[in-house]
């Protein structure tokens, strides 16, 4: 492992081997909690181990244990919850939570998975040991894409933090942001899986291909670029879980997510598998030859390895669209999605009351046990190793260097901030606190 260990070795693997699903009723319990705080310590421990460059033994884990199903059929319950059960919870009489936190964790633990998944897909046998729930997560990958293109016509959203909201809404903000953060990650899972085409099933690759045609998905993604806009006259990108502006003399460089684009659409135009299934449609002929706008000398220059693909499309230019195939074919289908709704369809509402009274509720004294836990999780010297960044100002957003004395969680640029920002986060920060007194 990294010289910042998280985990040892042993610690590990004992949780990994705990990983299990649970029903949509179970989330926010104090099993699903447990679970979630390991995933954090996982997802925690695969980063540092990823950045130090060394041996990963969290992906190897999760392989030699069998838990990549696991973890996708998680990452479809919980955005089912968000899907059916979070709005129906906001919508009922009696909702009207003193604290937030416990239902934040359950909206966050979406993209705990997403982004322990993307750290390990990197490794191809992840890929294959997903087995037939890679249909799932292409699937899962699908729909986020989806929504991050629609995104783009209404913009995209803004930081949360603003001091005159409300704790609900707060939340909401919240989980839209992350919303976006997911789609992002996403993209980088499914140019993981990309990398691997040659060796899915023909039912994953006619998924891709004729069931989501996800090569002109991708098109619309590059021509949309929904992480970057025009803010004050200036080129902001989404980097690092906020909007930041890129300097006239890096506007050239290649974006991580946009070479994660052309990467998944190298792999899955230029792979003699792929293109074998592929049928170039005229509408699929148009959406493609929108490339070569993009492939410009500047790009060439960072990814070489386009030329190929700039030269496809030449010849794609010249050559007779295809007619749409209706050959019966038997082929294996998603699964995941389907069985849950099907248990859970028409219980929706009984689910949202079941978690605001067993749940959502939570007295004082759980809520200091639980920041303790919290405490636990998340250390401070562990977070930092793993941040992308400086830490913001949890008021105003600036880049902040002052760290709240009692808690140590958040970050101030100033005391005139901390002193404003009091208000909304006292009360966790005294249950932190407690917490940590309480050990």
């Amino acid at each position: 492992m990294s010289d910042l260990e998280l985990l040892l070795p042993g610690q590990a693997d004992v949780l990994v081997r705990g990983l299990r699903t649970f029903q949509l009723r179970e989330m926010g319990s104090g099993g699903w909690n447990q679970q979630h705080e390991n995933l954090e310590k996982l997802n925690m421990q695969a980063i540092l181990d990823a950045t130090a460059s060394q041996s990963e033994p969290i992906q190897e884990l999760l392989v030699t244990h069998g838990k990549i199903p696991t973890l996708v059929e998680e990452l479809i319950a919980v955005e089912m919850w968000k899907q059916k059960v979070f709005p129906t919870l906001c919508r009922l009489e009696d909702f009207k939570p003193q604290n937030t936190f416990p239902i934040y964790m359950v909206v966050h633990h979406e993209a705990s998975i997403i982004n322990l998944l993307e750290t390990v897909f990197f490794h191809k046998e992840v890929c294959e040991s997903a087995e037939d729930t890679i249909l799932d997560l292409v699937d899962y990958c699908h729909r986020k894409l989806t929504l991050l293109v629609a995104r783009s016509g209404r913009g995209p959203p803004e930081e949360a933090g603003s001091q005159d909201s409300t704790p609900m809404q707060e939340l909401q903000k919240q989980a839209e942001l992350m919303e976006f953060e997911i789609a992002l990650k996403a993209l980088s899972v499914l140019r993981y899986i990309t990398d691997c085409v040659d060796s899915l099933s023909l039912s994953t690759l006619s998924r891709m291909l004729s069931t989501h045609n996800l090569p002109c998905l991708l098109v619309e993604l590059l021509e949309h670029s929904p992480w970057s806009r025009q803010e004050g006259g200036k080129l902001q990108r989404f980097e690092g879980g906020r909007w930041q502006t890129v300097a006239p003399s890096e506007q050239q460089k290649l974006s991580k997510l946009d070479g994660q684009v052309w990467i998944a659409l190298y792999n899955l135009l230029l792979s003699p598998t792929a293109q074998a299934r592929y049928c170039l449609t005229s509408f699929a002929k148009g959406q493609l030859l929108k490339l070569r706008a993009f492939l410009t000398d500047t790009l060439l220059d960072q990814l070489p390895n386009l030329a190929d693909l700039q030269n496809f499309l030449a010849h794609l230019a010249l050559a007779k669209t295809q007619t749409p195939k209706k050959d019966l074919v038997l082929e294996q289908i998603p699964e995941i999605w389907e069985r849950l709704d099907r248990e859970n369809r028409g219980k929706w509402q009984a689910i949202a009351k079941h978690q605001l009274r067993h749940v959502f509720s939570p007295s004082e004294q759980d809520l200091r046990l639980q920041a303790r836990r919290w405490a636990e999780t998340y250390r401070l010297d562990v977070l930092e190793a793993v941040a992308p960044e400086r830490p913001r100002c949890a008021y105003c957003r600036a880049e902040a260097s002052k760290r709240c004395s009692r808690c140590q969680n958040e970050w101030y640029c100033c005391r005139e901030c901390q002193v404003k920002h009091w208000e909304k986060h006292g009360k966790v920060c005294m249950l932190a606190a407690q917490g940590d007194r309480a050990k």
